[in-house]
């Protein structure tokens, strides 16, 4: 009994990239200027600026649309992890180096809006009697005052991730080697601390807050978990089905998450669905450093240490029994790979359908 099967039947059909558009094809442009691998960027609210920080020790600010350094502030340390500040209002940028991190007001676009940021940053009164804190919060003064830096949190180890709530008044900061409080939440207006687990299990990668609900996502090596900030509870615990996890970045809707691995995999979780991956992609060749996805257009990136940053559609449907599509669109080159590492860091821009790219090669390069 021969079963007559045409081969195109077995493959699902997918739409051609073509029909997918707009998603970034071409690079654009080139910011040159840092001497050592860009480990992190970040771009501003408005799409107007992006921010990056090196291993060269130093943090800087440039212009989008016509790619000119506007401001490099030194550092005593590689800069791991940057991120600006979500809050349209306030113009702030937080950046780890070495054992602390630092929150800095570039001074950049509106007079007005730096110097609010300024008042707000300022306005704190210390309460009456101090209670004991895991870090230490210090006004800055002086000569890094006049160029932008604002506060700086001490911490007791090295810290290596920073990212700031949808709100801009919480960030989170992640500290590995740090025992049980590996994980701190700050709150910029009252520079209060606090350590919101009593015991984590595992080493915890990255951190993630949820869009719009009060969910915290924490990445250990195997599995992501996610918690009720609320309630104060386990909410689930997604699988990873992977060695080491490298990156987290939550669907703008929230209810999908992508989580990229160093075993050069990427899963997609529908988190309504299932605790395991919805898909997994093995597109990339070697590890993948970053991953991301775009506010508004169904695109999301994964940038690897194959020197490569792959562009995919992924739409989530609000018809809730409809599955999310997936299609892989563009591979997108130009990264050199300089000491076995390639992208170190993907970011979309806010509003156009733009992706930024950091690399080991020391430039960040956009592809519009």
């Amino acid at each position: 009994m021969r079963v007559n099967v045409d081969p195109e039947d077995l493959i699902p059909k997918l739409p051609r990239p073509r029909d997918l558009q707009p998603f970034p094809t071409t690079q654009s442009m080139v910011y040159r200027g840092h001497t050592d691998l860009v480990r992190c960027i970040g771009v501003s609210p408005s799409g107007q600026w992006i921010v990056s920080g090196s291993d060269d020790c130093t943090l800087r600010f440039w212009e989008v649309s016509t790619g000119r350094c506007m401001k490099t502030i030194r550092l005593d340390g590689a800069i791991k992890s940057v991120s600006w500040n979500p809050n349209a209002t306030l113009i702030l940028v937080a950046a780890c180096v070495e054992r602390s991190v630092i929150i800095v007001n570039p001074g950049l676009g509106d007079r007005l809006l730096c110097n609010s940021t300024d008042q707000h940053v300022g306005a704190h009164q210390p309460p009456e009697e101090e209670k004991p804190q895991p870090v230490k919060w210090e006004a800055v003064e002086g000569a890094q005052y006049e160029e932008g830096v604002r506060l700086r949190i001490q911490h007791e180890k090295a810290v290596k991730q920073v990212t700031w709530h949808g709100r801009g008044d919480y960030f989170a900061v992640v500290i590995p080697d740090n025992g049980n409080s590996q994980v701190l939440i700050h709150q910029l207006s009252r520079r209060r601390s606090q350590n919101p687990f009593r015991k984590n299990k595992g080493q915890v990668q990255r951190v993630l807050f949820h869009p719009a609900r009060p969910f915290f996502f924490v990445a250990t090596q195997r599995c992501v978990r996610v918690y009720n900030l609320l309630k104060q509870e386990l909410a689930k615990k997604l699988m990873a089905n992977c060695k080491w996890v490298s990156s987290i970045a939550v669907h703008p809707a929230g209810d999908n998450l992508i989580c990229g691995s160093y075993d050069s995999k990427l899963a997609w979780f529908d988190m309504d669905l299932s605790t395991k991956p919805y898909k997994v992609l093995r597109h990339h060749k070697k590890a993948l450093r970053s991953v991301a996805f775009h506010r508004q257009y169904p695109l999301f990136a994964s940038g690897s240490d194959d020197g490569s940053v792959i562009v995919c559609h992924g739409m989530v449907y609000n018809d809730l029994l409809q599955n999310p599509l997936i299609v892989p669109v563009k591979v997108l080159r130009g990264h050199e790979i300089t000491r076995d590492l390639g992208v170190l860091d993907v970011v979309f821009h806010p509003t156009q359908p733009w992706v930024f790219s950091s690399g080991a090669d020391a430039t960040i390069r956009l592809f519009t």
